[in-house]
């Protein structure tokens, strides 16, 4: 028999947003996907008779463009894949955990950014449409705060992760 330890369980929580997680990144597959549909129109009629110029495409395009970062900035936090510098590459574990945890407090102050100005940016557009599709405009604004409040969420786990390894506390 082993000795070794076996890993509880992970808690609702870390479910919850595992389930989240994997929304995010089956929606951005789609947000992709989706969105050749428009760009194709567009450079098809662009450059053939058979099919009228369509201008609700390029606003189309637009919007899933705007999802698409969006998204994909949301799933990047998540999986720490954004932009990280190695100033200090040869740290102790320990104090690696604690640059981390100064990179994951400037996510959450830039994440905070997102949320209150994006709260006033989707408040402005609430009872506007978009010129060609007549979209709701607040559909596409909404983005911002909502992103804002998943960064808190991802970053906030990254924190709790990293300040267990700074106390010594098992994973």
């Amino acid at each position: 028999m082993s000795d070794m330890p076996v890993p509880s369980p992970p808690s609702l929580w870390r479910r919850v947003t595992a389930a989240y997680a994997k929304l995010l990144e089956i929606l951005l597959a789609a947000c992709v996907g989706i969105l050749v549909v428009p760009v194709t129109l567009q450079i098809i009629s662009r450059y053939t008779p058979f099919i009228p110029s369509y201008i609700w495409t390029e606003e189309m395009a637009r919007f899933l463009f705007v999802w698409t970062i969006m998204i994909g900035a949301m799933v990047g936090v998540r999986e720490a894949q954004h932009f990280e510098v190695d100033v200090w590459p040869d740290l102790a574990r320990r104090s690696e955990a604690a640059v981390r945890i100064l990179a994951r407090l400037g996510v959450l102050a830039l994440a905070l950014v997102f949320v209150s100005a994006g709260l006033e940016f989707t408040r402005f557009a609430w009872n506007r449409t978009s010129e060609l599709a007549d979209l709701p405009l607040w559909l596409i604004h909404v983005a911002w705060p909502l992103t804002g409040a998943t960064w808190i969420v991802f970053a906030g786990e990254q924190i709790v992760d990293e300040m267990r390894v700074l106390v010594g506390a098992p994973r």
